[in-house]
């Protein structure tokens, strides 16, 4: 190992890695709350437009993003 690398402790890694999972997550899950409320239609043409493969990708990755998030203890 090199005298010059950069190593911060496990758990600030870890502490990181469960912050930036936590945000990402709250992001999309604001998308389709933002959907729920007020979705763009054909009768409603000013709300929230969300594409139909991006629906079901939140609610898959908000789903494993949970699990890894309980994984590393924080919920």
């Amino acid at each position: 190992m090199s005298t010059n690398s950069f190593l911060i402790p496990q758990s600030a890694a870890d502490a990181i890695t469960v912050q930036n999972i936590q945000e990402y997550r709250s992001y999309l899950q604001s998308e389709l709350d933002q959907w729920h409320a007020n979705p763009k239609t054909e009768d409603n043409p000013t709300g929230y437009w969300l594409h139909p493969e991006d629906l079901a990708n939140n609610y898959k990755l908000i789903s494993a993003m949970t699990m890894l998030i309980k994984y590393f203890g924080e919920e």
